[in-house]
């Protein structure tokens, strides 16, 4: 099964816009959003996707990539 990739870091890179402003504008901890940085989410709620791409003006496919190849996360 392949496995969702989240591009929310290159996104931001791309707008020049800072973790903590970020924070600021969606109202999403810094520790949470650092989190869907890396990747080390597994769930992500609409609202916050929806807070996050009227943040960084861009669509959910920019921050999030299928990736068929990948290899996802063993569930325990």
């Amino acid at each position: 099964m392949g496995k969702i990739i989240l591009r929310l870091d290159r996104v931001m890179a791309d707008r020049k816009m800072s973790l903590n402003e970020l924070s600021e504008r969606v109202g999403v901890t810094n520790v949470n959003l650092s989190k869907m940085k890396t990747g080390k989410i597994s769930a992500i709620r609409f609202s916050t996707l929806e807070a996050i791409c009227e943040a960084l003006n861009c669509q959910p496919g920019d921050i999030l990539e299928y990736d068929s190849n990948a290899v996802g996360e063993e569930e325990n």
